[in-house]
């Protein structure tokens, strides 16, 4: 859902699918790679755990 949208809001944004469908997948990369790095960091810190 999340990609159609973005190849949408590339395709309002350059007049072109190609570049609208490559920035969603540019997108959706960069954000699964954050979010592993998010949770591998997080996954090290003991704040509030107990035990």
């Amino acid at each position: 859902m999340g990609l159609a949208i973005m190849t949408v809001v590339g395709l309002i944004a350059t007049g072109s699918a190609a570049v609208g469908g490559a920035l969603a997948l540019v997108n959706t990369a960069i954000g699964l790679t954050m979010y592993v790095i998010y949770e591998r960091i997080w996954a090290n810190i003991s704040w509030g755990r107990n035990g």
